[in-house]
């Protein structure tokens, strides 16, 4: 009897998630999970630095629009500018410090 989240899931689906799985695993063994932890922090918090960065921040602003509140380019572009730089740096030391305390620094 097969599950059906198997089969439901397209084979391409199945195999890009392995080789992300894998391409994760062996990332954290080659750089160390600090650097791998690292890079994530970027990656997830980086966007958020320009209006265009990801298209969560697209959809946002549409559905703002839709009920009617503006908020002007320049004014997210400068909390943009502003927020994400301390936030990536506060993740970093964040990670940093748990490092430090409980091992995995390599």
């Amino acid at each position: 009897m097969r599950n059906n989240s198997t089969q439901n899931t397209p084979t391409p689906s199945k195999a890009s998630t392995a080789l992300r799985a894998i391409t994760v695993a062996w990332s954290a063994t080659v750089a160390g999970t600090g650097a791998v932890l690292a890079v994530l922090i970027g990656v997830n918090v980086g966007p958020n630095l320009t209006y265009v960065g990801s298209l969560a921040t697209l959809l946002w602003r549409r559905i703002v629009q839709a009920h009617d509140h503006e908020t002007p380019i320049q004014e997210f572009t400068m909390l943009g500018l502003l927020a994400t730089p301390l936030a990536i740096v506060v993740g970093v030391v964040a990670l940093w410090g748990s490092l430090l305390v409980l091992g995995g620094a390599g």
